[in-house]
Order: structure tokens, then sequence, then C-alpha cells
């Protein structure tokens, strides 16, 4: 039988609600933000935004939203996007080959930001922009003095600061497909000096450097042949030149499979995931403990998700691509230069149990893992929209996001699970004893509140588990609710949209330990209520 041992005493760290965050990114769709702006529309509400869009949002509960992107943020103005719509100018738009309106900007996006309670994570241009430019933004979206960018920002209808308090430098740097790609030498000099300026205009402010998006094992483009990443010495070097300077390393992680991959190997992604956040923390924890900087650098897992390909498709042959908006790729061809739009396969109950293994690994490294976006996320609720008035579609990853940041209590706790394996392998890596639940936990001390999250991860077969506390004790019930549908390929549609939810149900504990059934393939949280 498998086991699962939880002593509430060993705390890993204290969780920081900033690893539920989503991103929004230009390029490939620019014309999804007109959904968020439908006020002569029936569904809209004073806060014109479209009611169903808003009521999705607020159960995700983000916490904070990266923008404008992503690779459309290497080529973006800031100021195209200010000031009167009519006046703004349409771009030509390099990373993803469309036609931009510049109609949603930094404005609109801290109206969005600020009438949801969200933290706005503004990413500057640091491919083909420069230092002035980034502090220039800043100051018009924090400035409280009589300078020109804080006087337009006035002009423009807004007195009191954003107070926008994270920023990124440059996002992908290290990708010869990005605009203005830079070697680790390149980059660690333009942070330091994009951070020198940004600091000065507003000290208070975090930075986050673009660490690494490339890996060992990145999938290779044929028109962009790019030399083996050098991830280590990248954030070495930066760490040595700029470290004192630097609040989180950004990394990006998306789970390239191919959609004829086995299901086991589709499952072993977050296997080389977790490898990856081990090691990153520990090259932080070197380089900080040699050069004697003395305070804690966070990742920021700042773009992740699930990238799915056609491995049968000429690669000689033209093909469009489809991006959805919630951190799922499902991509009919892998080529990176490709920029445009598709259709994409089903988003499904796979996908969910990777989104759910993504944080279950965010909550067991929450000592390095403090920050996190979903890529892209809101846009998602709008993709299947043709008009204003039609409603939205909430794909089966809407519900591991939903409840993990609806449930997550404020402290990870160190779990021990034992139990059933299985083999996989992952871009030509085997991994052995992959354990088949995949498990995490967290603690609210001061509602008395265990959260256990488990992925069963078995194709077939239910996994009975007996859970038990090593200190305290189980008062009353649990609230169990899981994520699953009739099969791992089932998914949310148009014609039938409620294949994959959360199902609910309570079950009594007490004492010291309790037995619970895993369904196949599934996503379950446990509410618990110790003592």
């Amino acid at each position: 039988m498998n086991r699962i041992k939880i002593d509430l005493e060993r705390i890993i760290s204290d969780i920081d609600r900033n690893i539920f965050g989503g991103y929004m990114e230009f390029g490939y769709r620019d014309t999804t933000f007109k959904n968020f702006d439908v006020s002569d529309s029936p569904r809209a509400d004073k806060s014109v935004l479209r009611k169903d869009i808003r009521e999705a949002l607020e159960r995700m509960k983000f916490s904070n939203i990266r923008f404008p992107g992503g690779d459309f943020s290497s080529g973006y103005r800031w100021m195209d996007g200010v000031g009167p719509k009519h006046e703004r100018p349409t771009r030509h738009e390099l990373a993803w080959s469309s036609i931009i309106s510049n109609h949603y900007g930094t404005n609109e996006f801290m109206q969005f930001c600020r009438a949801m309670n969200i933290e706005p994570c503004l990413c500057v241009n640091c491919g083909d922009g420069d230092m002035r430019e980034a502090a220039d933004w800043v100051e018009y979206c924090n400035g409280t003095g009589d300078t020109a960018p804080v006087k337009l920002r006035r002009q423009h209808g807004f007195a009191a600061p954003h107070k926008v308090k994270y920023w990124g430098i440059g996002n992908e740097v290290d990708s010869l497909i990005e605009i203005g790609a830079k070697t680790p030498q390149e980059y660690a000099r333009a942070y330091t000096e994009y951070s020198k300026v940004m600091k000065r205009v507003d000290p208070e402010i975090k930075l986050i450097a673009s660490a690494a998006c490339r890996w060992e094992d990145y999938p290779q483009s044929r028109s962009y042949p790019e030399p083996k990443p050098e991830w280590v010495e990248r954030a070495q070097l930066m760490l040595e030149q700029a470290g004192d300077r630097i609040d989180y390393m950004a990394i990006h992680r998306y789970a390239h499979t191919y959609d004829d991959d086995p299901y086991e190997n589709f499952m072993a992604c977050a296997e080389a995931f977790n490898e990856r956040l081990s090691a990153y923390e520990g090259l932080i924890r070197a380089v900080s403990l040699e050069r004697g900087i003395r305070h804690n650098i966070g990742i920021a897992v700042d773009e992740w998700g699930v990238a799915r390909r056609n491995r049968n498709l000429n690669r000689d042959i033209p093909v469009t691509l489809a991006r959805d908006d919630w951190g799922l790729m499902h991509l009919p061809f892998a080529q990176n230069n490709v920029r445009y739009h598709g259709k994409s396969m089903p988003i499904n109950q796979e996908d969910a149990m990777v989104t759910a293994m993504h944080l279950n690994a965010f909550i067991r490294h929450a000592y390095s893992v403090r920050m996190a976006n979903f890529t892209p996320m809101p846009t998602a609720l709008v993709k299947n929209l043709k008009s204003p008035d039609d409603h939205v579609l909430l794909d089966s990853i809407f519900y591991p996001f939903e409840l993990y940041s609806r449930t997550c209590g404020q402290l990870a706790l160190d779990v021990f699970w034992y139990g059933d394996t299985y083999t996989g392998a992952y871009r030509n890596r085997a991994f052995n004893g992959i354990r088949t639940l995949d498990v995490s936990a967290t603690l609210d001390n001061e509602r008395k509140q265990l959260v256990v999250y488990v992925v069963n991860q078995s194709k077939d077969k239910a996994m009975e588990t007996t859970i038990t506390l090593n200190s305290g004790e189980f008062a009353g019930s649990a609230q169990v609710s899981v994520i699953n549908g009739p099969g791992t390929t089932a998914a949310n549609t148009e014609e039938n949209p409620n294949q994959i939810g959360i199902k609910g149900t309570i079950v009594k504990t007490s004492g010291k330990s309790f037995t619970c059934s895993f369904e196949p393939h599934s996503v379950t949280a446990l509410v618990c209520a110790v003592s």
C-alpha cells in the first residue's frame, strides 16, 4: 500500500503567494484583448470587464501578472501604449509577425490589475530597447515629482502613481531567436546598467533577471541552430557581476513533448523539472556563499507550462503555430521561427495533471521558488470567443490552478511518501523509480488546516493510500476535491464543456491516520482539520 507521512513541525519554508502568478503577452493574441473592453456588452460590469471573465479570474486568485510578455517585450516600446487610443501607433510586431494596435497598454493593464487586486509585474525591453527607456517607464509608473514622465502620466489621467513593485529586465535573452539576444557576458553587463538606473528612479522596486530559458535538452530549430546552452556559466556570471542587484533569477521551463509520446514519458517531464529546480537553487546558494551575497535571491519561474508537438509533420513544410494562453502550447510543429496561428489540440486531463505537478514542485521548493507565472493566462478565457457575448470555456488546466490557489496554506511541509513506481523517458533520458503519486502538503497554522495535494499518475489504477501524522492529530473531517475526467485524453470542448471539473466530498477523519483511495489519472486536494 502507498503511504504518506507528515510531520506538522517539518516546515520547509513559508510559501510566497507570488507562485500563483499569471502572464499576458501581445503579438500572437492581440485581438483577444478586445474582449477585456466590452463596455457595450450586457456582460460588462462597472470595471469594463466581462462579468464571466471576472468571475473566473476571481476564482483563480492570481497574485501577480507579468506583462507585456514574453518574446513580445524584446521589441516593445511602452510609449506606444499610453495616451489617447486613437493617437497610438499601429506596429508590425517582429516577435510573432503580427500587427499590434497598442490599444491595450500600461494604463489599461494597471486598471485591470487594480480592479482585480492583482500585483502588476512589468518586463522592460532589454532587446532592442535601452536603459533610459526602462528608467522612464519606472518613473512614468512610480514617480511622484514634476518630471516629464510623471507629468505625462498625469496628463493621461492618472494623478496617483501606479506603484509597480516587480520589474523584469529582459526576456529569454539566452535564445538566439529573441530580438537582441545576449551572451552571458553581454547580459550580465546590461543587467548591471539597467538595474542601476531603474533603482535610482525607485529604490524600492524588486528586479528580476532573465537567467535561463534554454537548457541542455532544449529542442533545436533548423532555422535557428543554437550553440550548447550555458545556463550554469550564465547564472554564475550574472551572480558574480550583479548579485547585489538581483532579487529574482528568472527561469523558463516548458514540458516539450510530442503528441505520440507514451503517456509515461509525458508524466516523466515533472522529474526533469524538479531536477532543474534543485540544480538552480544549489547554484544560487553556492555562488552567493562564495561571493558574500547576503540577501536571499529567489527563483522566478516566470514562464512555465506544456508544449506538445506533432512529430510526423515534415520539418521543411511551412506550417502554423497554435498557442493557447494558459501555459499549454499544443503545437502542430516545433520550429521556433514559425509565428502564425493555427488550430490547437484540445487541452486534456493529462495537461491538468502536469499542471498540478508543477504546482507541487513549487510548494516542495518553496524556500527558493518565490514567484511563478502560468503562461500566458487570462486570454485563455476568451480564446474561443467569436463575439463579446459568447460564453467562456474553462479548460482542464483551469481547475488545478484554481484548486491550489484557493486552498494553499502559508507553510510548505517536508512530506515523506512511499509506494508504487514507474519508468519513463523524457528527452531521451530514462527516469527509473518515479513515484506514481506526486505529493506536496501545506499548513495553515492559524486555521489549523493541513492540505495534501496528490497527483495519481497511474493511467488505470486507483491508489489506496494511508495518510499518517507523525505529530498532531486529524480533527473531524476532510474536504476531498478531485479533478478528473473519463480518461487521460478527456477535454472540455464547446460541445461538451464539463467533462473535466472539480467534484467534492467530505470524509470523516480522526486520530493519527486515515485511508484514501486516489482515482486513476487524477488530481486530489485533501483539506484536513488538524490539532
